[in-house]
C-alpha cells in the first residue's frame, strides 16, 4: 500500500505539468484544489462505509475525543504547511533544490522523532536503506543542471523546504497515532477539509485562479480524488502496521515514478546520474522489503 501511494504521488508533477500547459496558473491555487476537490469524495465514502455517526473509534478502543480531534487538526494544518511551505521554496531555489531538500529531510525527521516519540528502533538495515534512498533520490534530482542561487532568497527558501520537510514528518506521524484508532477515511476526510481551509485564504491572497479550460479542470479532479484522496487512504490504512520510518523510505518511490513518467509522456530521458540514482533507490527498496 505504501508502495502504491508512492506511485500514486509521482503521478502529480506529470499532471501538474499538465495543468500548466492548458492554463496560467499558480502552485498555491492548485494545492487549494487539491484538497478541496478530495473532500466530498472522501466526505461520501465515509458516510457510505461508516454511516452518520463516522467519528467514532474503532470497537475495543477508549473514546479520545478532545486529543483525536486534535491530531487530526494538526493532520490538516501540517498537509497546509506541507505544500505552502514546498510551493514558497520552489521560486527562490528552484525546482530541483526544493524538492532535494524536502524529500530527503523528510525520512530523516521522521526517523529521529519516531525513536523519540515512538520508540522507534533504527536498526543497521533502516540505516543502510536510508542512506541510500536519500543518495538515490539525490543523484535522480541532480541529473538536470542545478542555477546556482547567490541571492538573500536562498536561506528563505531552504528553511521553507525543511519546514516543508517537517510538516510531512509530522504528518506522517499524526497520521500513525490516529491509524490504530480509527477507519483511514476519518482522520483524512476531517483533516484534509482543515488543509482545504487554511490554504484558500493564502490561495486567495496570491489570486486563486478560477479560469482553467475543461482539460486543466480534470487534471485537477484527478490530483484531488487520485493522488490525494485515494493514496492518503492507503498510506493511512499501511501505517497501521508499517512503522513511520519505513513507510517515509519506502515513499521515496516517489521521484523514481515521476522521472519514469515523464520519459515516457515527455520524452524525458534519464542520464547516467539518473540511472544511478534508480539504482540506489531500488536498492534501499529490496533492503526494507526482502526479509532476511
Amino acid at each position: 500500500m505504501v508502495l502504491g501511494c508512492a506511485v500514486l504521488w509521482g503521478t502529480v508533477g506529470v499532471a501538474t505539468r499538465g495543468i500548466y500547459s492548458v492554463s496560467s496558473t499558480d502552485p498555491l491555487s492548485i494545492g487549494f484544489y487539491r484538497l478541496a476537490f478530495s473532500v466530498p469524495v472522501l466526505a461520501l465514502l465515509t458516510f457510505r462505509t461508516l454511516g452518520s455517526t463516522s467519528w467514532q473509534p474503532r470497537a475495543g478502543v477508549t473514546p479520545r475525543a478532545g486529543r483525536d480531534l486534535a491530531l487530526v487538526a494538526g493532520l490538516g494544518a501540517m498537509m497546509a504547511i506541507y505544500q505552502a511551505c514546498y510551493f514558497a521554496a520552489i521560486p527562490r531555489l528552484g525546482v530541483t533544490i526544493a524538492v532535494i531538500v524536502t524529500i530527503c529531510s523528510a525520512p530523516i525527521m521522521v526517523a529521529v522523532l519516531s525513536a523519540i516519540l515512538f520508540k522507534e528502533k533504527l536498526t543497521p538495515r533502516i540505516v543502510i536503506a536510508l542512506m541510500a534512498a536519500i543518495a538515490g533520490t539525490t543523484l535522480l534530482a541532480l541529473q538536470e543542471p542545478v542555477e546556482a542561487r547567490a541571492d538573500g532568497e536562498t536561506l528563505a527558501g531552504l528553511l521553507f523546504a525543511l519546514g516543508s520537510g517537517l510538516g510531512y514528518a509530522i504528518l506522517t506521524l499524526f497520521s500513525r497515532a490516529l491509524a490504530d484508532r480509527y477507519h483511514p477515511l476519518q482522520p483524512i476526510t476531517l483533516g484534509f477539509a482543515i488543509g482545504a481551509a487554511l490554504l484558500l485564504p493564502i490561495a486567495l491572497a496570491g489570486g486563486l485562479t478560477l479560469n482553467y479550460p475543461a482539460e486543466g479542470w480534470a487534471l485537477l479532479v484527478y490530483l484531488g480524488l487520485v493522488p490525494t484522496a485515494l493514496a492518503y487512504w492507503l498510506f493511512l490504512h499501511a501505517l497501521r502496521t508499517v512503522p513511520p520510518t519505513i513507510a517515509s523510505i519506502l515513499t521515496l518511490l516517489e521521484p523514481l515514478t515521476s522521472a519514469i513518467l515523464a520519459a515516457l509522456i515527455f520524452h524525458e530521458s534519464l542520464r547516467p546520474l539518473g540511472w544511478a540514482g534508480a539504482a540506489l533507490l531500488l536498492g534501499a527498496l529490496l533492503v526494507l522489503l526482502i526479509r532476511r
